[in-house]
């Protein structure tokens, strides 16, 4: 008599449904994100030039919101020990999305474009607070999944892109945006509400809470010196942050002319752009669910790091070689945006995960916040000037700010396969999952 052959469950799966507390919180109520900005980002750079702001302009107010960001991303550790994780993800969410969104609502020209971006940058602040209160009370051996999770979140969200394409087409593009922009700025709302709702503060987060209270803010940013010893000390943080800046650098400068060279230089209608961004998320979420876990399912890291470099790179150098059109987009010019897509949404979707899980398996556990902090800022320092480098270069040639692309993700390559080092401590043997993905 045979028995019966246990069924395999994919991991995502397990993860997605095992998930409790603040991890569940965040992970749920992510598609959310997806429903309000991730509606009106496809055209934010189009509709900036729509209403008379230059390339290098966009590529300006891209380097002034980085810049914004780091002044807040140092400052991110402090609050959120003085504020705890859950408050201050809810304020700062509050002042970094919902208020810019009423403003990106009513814009007329650039300087509305300005005074959005620099209160924006404020969610660098959220952005370490929401990770603690993700992460902190997670296994070790789930982070990656669970960073994987909230990628997909985010991307299922992608499926209502189309929403966007029908009021654009029906009202034209600016009108659209500006109802777009108040959606966002509805459903924010909702999200920050529902998140706070739903979580609880870390039980680090109350230990920091405790700690710090009475002690002033400067005494705080003082102590800075010490958590910058514990990342300088560390080949492996060092390792991981200049990963970071590098995918980093490259996100900033797609997030900002990727839509710009399609629709300016290929010819994409303005009512289709939201269906590439739909598309390389729905790959990504296929790529996130099937091959990503296969891959990064061991220890050891750096072959599949490599493998999104290079992917990630093939993508950007086929959108510099795709031939611009006589009049609107050919068939040719879809079949050949769909392989960019395609090699986009693998490379950019296993760095995403791989970054951000090996920063965060190597932090000091009681000094997440401040360390992340400092962590921010240092990228946030390394990518502003692409944002200005870019718009100098798009506005020369619509597909120079993707030769700049290839080339640091060239360099992200011979990094990883020259420099690479393990970016955490190795768990107790005892303590180890089977299958574990730290490493």
């Amino acid at each position: 008599m045979t028995g019966r052959v246990p069924r395999v469950r994919n991991p995502m799966i397990v993860s997605l449904l095992g998930l409790r507390g603040n991890g569940r919180a965040c992970v749920y109520t992510e598609p959310m994100w997806g429903i309000s900005m991730a509606l009106v980002l496809p055209y934010a750079s189009v509709f900036m030039l729509a209403l008379g702001v230059h390339d290098q302009q966009i590529g300006l107010l891209a380097t002034i919101s980085m810049l914004s960001q780091t002044v807040f991303g140092l400052l991110s550790g402090v609050i959120t020990d003085k504020l705890g994780r859950r408050a201050t993800t809810a304020f700062f969410d509050i002042v970094a999305w919902a208020i810019p969104c009423l403003i990106w609502a009513v814009a007329q020209n650039f300087w509305y474009f300005l005074v959005a971006s620099v209160i924006n940058g404020a969610w660098q602040v959220t952005q370490n607070s929401w990770d603690c209160l993700l992460v902190e009370d997670v296994p070790r051996g789930e982070l990656t999944k669970v960073y994987s999770l909230v990628k997909v979140a985010s991307d299922f969200s992608a499926l209502f892109a189309p929403i966007a394409a029908v009021l654009v087409a029906q009202l034209g593009l600016v009108p659209a945006v500006r109802i777009l922009y108040v959606n966002a700025f509805v459903i924010m709302s909702l999200k920050i509400v529902i998140l706070y709702r739903w979580s609880t503060e870390t039980q680090t987060g109350r230990q920091r809470l405790a700690q710090t209270r009475g002690v002033s803010i400067w005494r705080l940013l003082r102590e800075y010196r010490g958590v910058l010893g514990l990342i300088l000390r560390s080949r492996g943080t060092i390792f991981s942050l200049v990963l970071s800046a590098l995918v980093s650098a490259v996100a900033l400068v797609n997030g900002t002319f990727w839509q710009v060279v399609i629709n300016q230089r290929l010819a994409v209608p303005d009512p289709l752009l939201p269906f590439f961004p739909m598309a390389r998320s729905l790959l990504s979420v296929l790529f996130l669910f099937t091959v990503i876990p296969w891959l990064t399912h061991a220890k050891h890291l750096r072959r599949p790091t490599l493998w999104g470099f290079v992917a990630y790179l093939a993508g950007q150098v086929l959108l510099v070689l795709i031939p611009a059109p006589a009049g609107t987009a050919q068939a040719s010019t879809y079949a050949l945006l769909g392989v960019c897509l395609l090699l986009d949404a693998f490379g950019a979707g296993i760095l995403f995960m791989l970054s951000e899980s090996l920063v965060a398996l190597h932090v000091d556990r009681d000094e997440r916040s401040r360390v992340m902090a400092i962590q921010r800022t240092c990228v946030m320092l390394a990518t502003a000037p692409f944002g200005w480098i870019s718009g100098w270069l798009s506005s020369m040639d619509r597909r120079l700010p993707f030769v700049l692309t290839a080339a640091l993700l060239l360099l992200g390559v011979l990094v990883t396969a020259r420099f690479w080092v393990t970016t955490h401590s190795e768990p107790d043997p005892q303590a180890i999952v089977p299958h574990d993905p730290i490493g």
